[in-house]
């Protein structure tokens, strides 16, 4: 009978569950590998280090980095630089928030823990803004604004009203603001940044305030064309399926996701609608790291097989890896990506 068991898994493909041994494991790479022949978020965190290590390996595939949520505030802003100063990420995606509360670390300001103690009431007179468990003083914020709003008055006089995206505002931002952070990372390594919902962010405000104090003093603003940042992005793509293939690996999910997954349906609308016959672009490989589980219905928590309805990405059955975890990213990520280093990438 033992053997009719073990004759019926290996034709169905079925491989044995090990028990996890943590005294064994050298590195957080030797964990995961274990993890991997576990079961339920470890074994989804298991697999996913192996699919992150293929794509990352592959020289061939560009790596789009979506992020989402108070990554930054939440202290993982130097798991971002790694990655890029490491060559894993040539393009990112992001939330101006994640970026905006970046940029008031890299000027040498704090984040706080928040103390449950005090009432949102009390912090609220006290202008400190809170995002679960953290702060992010508004003092923070105006210092920010103080330093981005010459940045702004400059890119409108250079530019004479033409308009301009996120990637040409945070590539200046990146150059000109001094520290360390994730823009000047992207700019030392030519990783262009793109911000898709620019307005919905403490640096779209910045650029609102620019834009009004510009009506008040009477000069021209710099002038903003989310649509920019959308034809850069189709050519990068265009570019990199033309050498190779595209990854993506997701932090959470939201606008930064689903904007850069898009990339697919907008050639295929493209060809369809005006009679192009540009190559159909999809992501051959995906990794992503997000509680969100896919029975509520939005973007967050769709899989990607879901996504291959839609022409984002590559089947399965014909070469596309995978791996998707549901898992708060301030947990599974660190682990990603030191066994990354583990294993020498």
């Amino acid at each position: 009978m033992e053997k009719d068991v073990e004759a019926i898994a290996k034709s169905l493909n079925l491989k044995p569950m090990e028990a996890l041994d943590v005294a064994a494991a050298e590195t957080v790479s030797d964990i995961l590998r274990g993890m991997g022949d576990t079961a339920f978020t470890g074994r989804m965190l298991g697999e996913a280090a192996d699919v992150m290590e293929a794509m990352l390996r592959d020289e061939s595939c560009k790596v789009v980095m979506t992020l989402s949520g108070a990554m930054t505030m939440a202290g993982l802003r130097r798991l971002i630089c790694e990655m890029i100063e490491r060559g894993w990420v040539h393009c990112l995606v992001s939330t101006g928030a994640l970026v905006g509360h970046g940029l008031v670390e890299s000027l040498g300001l704090k984040h706080y823990k928040a103390d449950p103690n005090t009432s949102d009431d009390e912090y609220f007179m006290l202008r400190l803004n809170r995002v679960y468990d953290t702060i992010e003083p508004e003092p923070n914020l105006d210092a920010l604004e103080f330093r981005v709003r010459e940045v702004f008055r400059a890119m409108a006089s250079e530019r004479d009203g033409e308009p301009v995206g996120t990637v040409d505002i945070l590539e200046r931002l990146g150059r000109e603001l001094g520290g360390e952070g994730i823009l000047q990372s992207a700019v030392k390594h030519n990783v262009p940044v793109l911000i898709p919902a620019f307005t919905d962010s403490e640096l779209g405000l910045d650029l609102g305030v620019h834009h009004r104090r510009a009506k008040l003093e009477g000069f021209a603003p710099l002038r903003y064309d989310g649509f920019h940042d959308l034809e850069f992005y189709r050519e990068l793509c265009e570019a990199a399926t033309a050498e190779g293939k595209l990854g993506i690996f997701t932090i959470g999910g939201g606008v930064p996701r689903n904007w850069a997954q898009q990339i697919g349906p907008y050639i295929d609308v493209l060809n369809t609608r005006l009679g192009l016959n540009t190559p159909r672009i999809r992501f051959h490989y995906g990794v992503r790291v997000c509680p969100d589980p896919v029975h509520y219905g939005h973007l967050s928590g769709c899989t990607y097989s879901e996504g291959v309805t839609w022409g984002k990405f590559v089947p399965v059955a014909e070469g596309g890896r995978f791996a998707e975890v549901l898992l708060d990213a301030t947990v599974g990520w660190p682990l990603l990506v030191r066994a990354m280093i583990d294993r020498g990438l």
